[in-house]
């Protein structure tokens, strides 16, 4: 009977714990099985968010509807073109005559004077000449539209082009021109050939430059080379600078009208006070004499008195 119970299982599962590796065993097995479970669940739960998150990109994609500020898109991109020299053989060219700035040395500001029919004039732009006197291309400083295309008869042929953000740029003393108003230009593209003109004539073959932000020239020697978005960062500070000069300079012509006022009334109150002065002394000349005459004419009646009797 006992020979029996030796081989029943019970006795076998006896045997097995008992054993010194058992235990451990079992700890690994369920240590296994728990960290199986989690990584199945973790993945579950990513497979969950990544369908639930291209469901929402499927949902917001369908629902998308296109706004103005999209068709926008591409002027944002041309405002970052940087503002490139009107030439394109910069080793042959040269700007022989200076933006006239208020705030520049005093050799600089001789250097932005143009002589005109025996008169000064500050210059609102550059002039790029080339070192032979030789003609040549002349070419848009950025991307935009020609607005207008003309004949002056002092700045010779004229090309404006216009840009995003009320941006402009001017080319004059221009000999011959190669577009028409309405043209969409590319940045190096070319307008035309550097000329002649009559007011910029000391300078001979020359093109005539300026950049315009708002209405107002600047200087294109401080924005060659910079991106356009550099207008809209310090013209600001140039316009104020510029409007507070403009501000003493008609006060201190205010004063010197003023002045000039006060003297001119001063002089005709003295001339009105000598004028005055010498009618009286005429006034008093005259009289001695009328009556001398009167006396004269006594003296004479009396002798012919005389004479009668």
């Amino acid at each position: 009977m006992n020979e029996e119970n030796k081989g029943t299982p019970k006795n076998k599962w006896s045997r097995i714990f008992r054993k010194k590796w058992f235990f451990p065993a079992l700890y690994l097995s369920i240590a296994a099985l728990l960290l199986a479970g989690v990584v199945w669940y973790q993945n579950l739960d990513n497979q969950a968010q990544d369908a639930t998150e291209q469901t929402e990109d499927e949902q917001l994609a369908e629902d998308y509807v296109p706004t103005p500020n999209d068709e926008d898109a591409e002027p944002v991109l041309e405002q970052q073109e940087t503002i490139q020299l009107p030439v394109t053989d910069l080793d042959q060219s040269e700007i022989v005559t200076k933006f006239y700035d208020y705030n520049a040395s005093q050799e600089d500001q001789e250097a932005a004077l143009v002589f005109y029919n025996n008169r000064y004039y500050q210059s609102t732009g550059v002039d790029i000449a080339s070192a032979n006197d030789e003609t040549f291309d002349v070419v848009a400083s950025l991307s935009g539209t020609v607005q207008e295309v003309k004949e002056d008869p002092l700045l010779g042929n004229v090309v404006t082009l216009t840009h995003p953000n009320e941006v402009m740029t001017h080319y004059a003393s221009l000999g011959e021109v190669t577009v028409t108003a309405g043209d969409d230009v590319k940045q190096g593209d070319k307008l035309g050939t550097a000329g002649k003109n009559i007011f910029g004539k000391d300078n001979g073959t020359h093109v005539h430059f300026e950049i315009r932000k708002d209405g107002k020239e600047v200087n294109p020697e401080s924005y060659f080379n910079q991106p356009v978005s550099n207008l809209d960062n310090e013209l600001g500070e140039e316009v104020s600078e510029d409007s507070e000069q403009a501000e003493d300079q008609e006060s201190e012509a205010n004063e010197a009208a003023e002045s000039t006022e006060s003297e001119e009334a001063e002089q005709t109150e003295t001339e009105s006070e000598e004028a005055e002065q010498t009618e009286t002394e005429e006034s008093e000349e005259e009289a001695p004499g009328e009556d001398d005459s009167v006396v004269d004419d006594s003296e004479d009646e009396d002798v012919d008195s005389e004479d009668e009797n």
